[in-house]
């Protein structure tokens, strides 16, 4: 019999799923890190989604751990060289909010590209003020995407009815051009793009990828879309990009530290500085986190996890 530690708060459809396909579930939402690693010799299976890493101090104590189940996308906190080393088998699910992660990516340009944003906040405090809110035709831009796998593909598909120019850059793939995108380099990308949106893992070469270089890189001013992870964007030469015009607006899903209670003075500092921008709009990292994609995960992580485990 399998048995799976499941550290973080799942939709309950998950009990019903995992005993269908033979695995007997502790689940435990409320776990410490520290009781994690003190009851995990004894499971086959762990499934997480933010609560703790898997490296390699976890790995010395997960003796029978044949394979890691990941409720989303990322994979940054898995210490993949080293689950790979002891050929324990990943299992994620960007298929399973990736229709959600490209409807939210989508809100995101519009609201940035029409300052509903503002325009909400303005009427709220008896401003009525049609010219400082004339927006941008989305139809008319070329967008670039960064990272054409499930999340930038599932945006691209969405972005062909609003009739805009779309180039991707995507340094893992090639001759991928298709109905919805067409590949380009990335200096072509930056050089002609009006809206950039990012659709790339958290790895050591993409984090604080977009910082002061590429944003000078850029041939024309434009806006910015994260819904991919904070730590991708610095935040400071987003700030300096907003402030010279560089950068005309943001929508920004995830944060470089989404921990607010531990921000430093220099973090309120910049995200002082960055909230001040009315041209930049900010979600709490709910991109691909709907009511549907929260069972739609399961059905998808599941469905993988019995292939795993047949194999």
């Amino acid at each position: 019999m399998h048995n799976c530690l499941i550290v973080d708060k799942l939709h309950d459809s998950i009990f019903q799923l995992m005993e269908n396909i033979g695995v007997q579930v502790d689940y435990q939402p409320e776990i410490t890190r520290a009781e994690i690693l003190a009851i995990i010799p004894k499971y086959t299976g762990i499934i997480i989604r933010s609560k703790t890493t898997i490296d390699q101090e976890f790995l010395e104590h997960a003796q029978l751990l044949e394979w890691v189940g990941r409720a989303g996308a990322g994979l940054d906190q898995l210490d993949v060289e080293a689950l790979e080393k002891r050929k324990i088998q990943i299992v994620n699910a960007p298929d399973g909010n990736c229709d959600a992660l490209a409807e939210h990516t989508l809100g995101l340009m519009l609201s940035v590209l029409n300052k509903i944003g503002l325009g909400d906040q303005q009427i709220r405090q008896g401003v009525w003020d049609r010219e400082a809110n004339r927006g941008y035709e989305l139809g008319v831009m070329t967008v670039g995407i960064i990272g054409y796998g499930f999340m930038g593909k599932a945006v691209c598909k969405r972005l062909k009815s609003f009739g805009c120019r779309v180039i991707g850059y995507d340094k893992y793939l090639k001759n991928y051009t298709d109905e919805y995108i067409k590949e380009e380099s990335l200096e072509t990308l930056l050089g002609e793009s009006d809206l950039i949106s990012l659709h790339i893992p958290l790895t050591d070469e993409t984090m604080g990828m977009v910082d002061r270089p590429f944003i000078d890189n850029c041939g024309r001013p434009f806006f910015l879309i994260n819904t991919a992870r904070g730590e991708i964007v610095n935040l400071n030469a987003l700030n300096e990009g907003l402030s010279s015009g560089k950068v005309l607006g943001a929508g920004l899903d995830v944060l470089e530290n989404e921990k607010i209670s531990t921000w430093n003075e220099e973090e309120i500092k910049t995200m002082n500085l960055l909230q001040s921008f009315s041209q930049v709009i900010m979600t709490p990292h709910v991109g691909g986190w709907t009511f549907e994609s929260y069972q739609k995960i399961n059905r998808v992580l599941t469905d993988k996890i019995a292939h795993v485990i047949k194999n």
